[in-house]
């Protein structure tokens, strides 16, 4: 749905409210709110058409407003999967990039060194050329690296050190990458099209994530555990790919494989230095390919990037440049130019869906770790039905019995009081289905548990205009002093869950969120229905000189 669109009827909704409040503040004609209440009434009803009929005309949608209630996972089924994030992971690919900014600090002061890489311990090894550099390189070390430790290595030959990150840094290096990992599937999940998920952080190392209404879980699972990430290296021409698989690669060399095809995997033999990776991409498109070629995916790189990959292609002419994600290689063509500008193709005869994906973990941005399917659940449909019958059960047997109660209790004044309780559901679901919010069952709680808050308003004020025609007041001072000496208890009574509302949703999780969201809003339209629509009546009567007594 469109943006505009989506807004439309909540600004519909509030436009209406606020007018009869203003008039409600203002002295207004009670007729014109009345009038103004119908209107909200009706035009409440219209939106909420489409949540209970999805097969409306094709002219509605045209032209009104189609927003739905949105169920959660609990009332539809759907998906719920627990990841396990790899924080150590985490650590070693940080340290392995600045084992490359070393490389580079190395050279540029011009400080000869063996090797740079990582142990099976996860250590950054550094291999100095001699016994000469060492003092040169610890000062390097202590200036350019403060939060790396470093101890020397025993071995024969050249001085070997280990470095490694201290243990606030890497306790920062985990933490930012869970942040990120979580930013980053709940991106990759945004761009699927799966509505009102929840992704959310579990504990120190998982990540919660449930699929209301998932229909292709194997995909979903599949993007959200692609680690995505993309590096740019040579393929070495010069050597053969079948001896290297068969003897092995030459140093320096690695063998990557592209993507399954019916035909099987096509081995590349690259060049292990990455020439540049993806965190210079701003931008991935799915676009449409000649019959043969089928899709691609163009990639729009930042200016770092651009001028990175500039550099690349102009030094590089002649050769095939891998374009490689994950450790497959997708794409291998052969720079024929100098590329400037920072846009970049990624050819590889895909599938429109392959390409989709693919265009959604480059959008996206990779993880920071790998991460592992812990626990899936799959709450079927059935399930869901069974649950939505028993939260309406309860629903109606709740509000039946309080609208009953009501009528008969309070009479006349009760039938007013009903109208407002009907009107606060009314506009409860409907605000919800404008702002498009999760309908769970802590969410029907909450709907129950509002009408228990209105009824409370209504009560206090009915029990008031009683309490004063029992001191001899008319009708039209009972009914200003009953509203005026409930105000108060009213207030304090529902800002006081409001609040409790709003802390439950800063700090609650998922289910706990979605009662927190519907007791907020409940209590807004509860005191509109209860204070500002009931009141309107009396005050009309008053105006018009109807009102001779009360039926309470």
């Amino acid at each position: 749905m469109e943006t505009g669109q989506s807004f439309a009827p909540i600004l519909i909704i509030l436009s209406i409210a606020v007018a009869v409040l203003y008039l409600h503040l203002t002295g207004g004609s009670g007729k014109t709110r009345l009038y103004l209440a119908a209107l909200l009434t009706g035009v409440a009803l219209l939106l909420l058409v489409p949540s209970f009929d999805s097969s409306l005309p094709q002219w509605w949608s045209d032209y009104l407003p189609t927003p739905r209630i949105q169920l959660g996972l609990d009332l539809q089924g759907g998906t719920h999967l627990l990841l396990g994030v790899k924080l150590d992971d985490a650590v070693k690919s940080q340290l392995s990039r600045r084992g490359d900014d070393l490389k580079t600090e190395l050279t540029q002061n011009k400080i000869p060194f063996d090797s740079i890489g990582l142990n099976s311990d996860g250590a950054l090894m550094v291999r100095l050329k001699s016994a000469d550099e060492r003092d040169a390189f610890l000062n390097l070390i202590q200036q350019s690296a403060p939060d790396l430790t470093i101890s020397s290595v025993s071995s024969p030959g050249a001085p070997t050190y280990a470095l490694n990150f201290k243990p606030e840094q890497i306790a920062e290096t985990k933490r930012n990458a869970m942040d990120q990992a979580v930013e980053t599937i709940r991106n990759r999940i945004d761009q699927l099209g799966v509505r009102e998920t929840t992704v959310m952080r579990e504990g120190s190392d998982e990540i919660l994530v449930q699929l209301p209404g998932i229909q292709d879980p194997e995909r979903a699972k599949e993007l959200i555990g692609k680690t995505a990430v993309l590096e740019f290296k040579l393929v070495d021409d010069s050597h053969s790919v079948a001896d290297a698989l068969k003897n092995g690669p030459p140093p320096g060399d690695e063998i990557l494989y592209g993507p399954p095809r019916p035909g099987g995997r096509t081995p590349y033999l690259v060049e292990k230095p990455t020439l540049m990776t993806g965190d210079t991409v701003t931008d991935a498109r799915v676009r449409p390919g000649g019959r043969l070629e089928g899709p691609y995916v163009t990639v729009d790189l930042n200016q770092r990037g651009a001028q990175i990959f500039d550099a690349i292609t102009g030094q590089n002419v002649g050769r095939r440049l891998a374009i490689i994600l994950d450790n497959t290689v997708y794409s291998a063509p052969v720079i024929k130019e100098r590329i400037p500008g920072g846009h970049v193709q990624i050819t590889g005869q895909f599938s429109f869906e392959e390409a989709h994906d693919l265009a959604i973990v480059l959008r996206s941005g990779s993880l920071p770790a790998p991460v592992e399917i812990e626990e899936e659940r799959t709450v079927g449909p059935s399930l869901g039905r069974d649950s939505i019958r028993q939260g309406e059960l309860s629903f109606v047997v709740g509000a039946a019995a309080v609208l009953i109660f009501m009528a008969v209790y309070y009479s006349g004044a009760g039938i007013l009081a009903d109208y407002g309780l009907t009107l606060n559901i009314l506009l409860l679901v409907c605000v919800m289905a404008a702002l498009q919010a999760t309908l769970t069952l802590p969410g029907i709680a909450g709907i129950v548990l509002t009408l228990g808050m209105s009824v409370d308003a209504n009560v206090l004020v009915n029990e008031r205009m009683r309490e004063e025609l029992r001191n001899g007041k008319t009708p039209r001072e009972a009914v200003k002093i009953g509203y005026e000496r409930a105000w108060s208890a009213i207030r304090d009574s529902n800002i006081s869950t409001f609040v409790a509302g709003l802390i439950l949703f800063q700090f609650g999780t998922g289910p706990v969120k979605g009662f927190a969201v519907t007791l907020c809003v409940g209590v807004l339209t509860g005191l509109f229905s209860c204070v500002v629509v009931t009141r309107a009546w009396y005050d009309y009567l008053i105006a018009s000189r109807k009102l001779k007594t009360i039926s309470v």
